[in-house]
């Protein structure tokens, strides 16, 4: 019986989606968005873990058969968030953005 991620996957989605608010916000308030592309990789993060977050709990409030393919997709969009902070950290620690 394949265990059940849902609950795995809407956790850390929450806690990353809240990292990354934090540096969207920071960046907007300490205006250092003029000439760098964080904030866009920022806003992107945020909306795959924000979907990540709905389809993981969506998946919860259904049944095993029917919240299989939710929580593949959910899965599926919360390792994309993953490769798009990987991306912007990459980017950022060989300073080809600032």
């Amino acid at each position: 019986m394949a265990e059940n991620r849902s609950p795995h996957i809407l956790s850390t989605s929450a806690n990353l989606l809240g990292i990354c608010f934090i540096v969207l916000t920071s960046l907007k308030k300490l205006a250092l968005t003029d000439g760098s592309i964080i904030d866009e990789f920022a806003v992107a993060a945020v909306m795959f873990f924000m979907t990540s977050c709905i389809l993981s709990f969506i998946s919860m409030r259904r049944e095993r058969n029917a919240s299989q393919k939710l929580e593949k997709v959910a899965d599926f969009v919360f390792l994309s968030g993953l490769v798009v902070l990987f991306v912007a950290t990459i980017l950022i620690a060989f300073n080809l953005i600032k």
